[in-house]
């Protein structure tokens, strides 16, 4: 099965192209390398994916050729401990960046443009 269309399958990305175009953006890593769309995967292969989620280890343990629901998804493959604890702890610092004022929710205002382009050395 083609390493796009699986990616598909198992949501991690919302649509086959998005799948494939992260592939050729270096963001889907195959045993240790990047590797193209068309691909060929079987079960037992190691995959490493980043997406928006964030950054998972997985491994391949089922093949599907059609979308279902996302409980089914989860049982195509097993993310490995390590990876669940990093995306955790990502998500907590970003919570907690949210919560600190560190992202604002508008736009920046003029003066906070300028602070900006100061810092940057504009």
């Amino acid at each position: 099965m083609r390493i796009d269309k699986w990616l598909w399958v198992a949501r991690f990305f919302k649509t086959r192209s998005v799948a494939a175009r992260a592939c050729e953006m270096g963001r889907v890593e195959f045993s240790g390398q990047q590797t193209k769309p068309s691909k060929d995967i079987h079960a037992g292969d190691l995959l490493r994916v980043k997406s928006e989620a964030g950054e998972y280890v997985i491994e391949v343990l089922g093949l599907s050729e059609t979308r279902g629901p996302a409980a089914a998804a989860q049982l195509l493959y097993r993310e490995s401990d390590a990876s669940k604890v990093a995306r955790l702890k990502a998500a907590e610092e970003r919570k907690a960046m949210f919560q600190a004022g560190g992202v604002r929710e508008t736009k920046p205002s003029k003066k906070d443009r300028r602070d900006i382009g100061r810092l940057r050395g504009r």
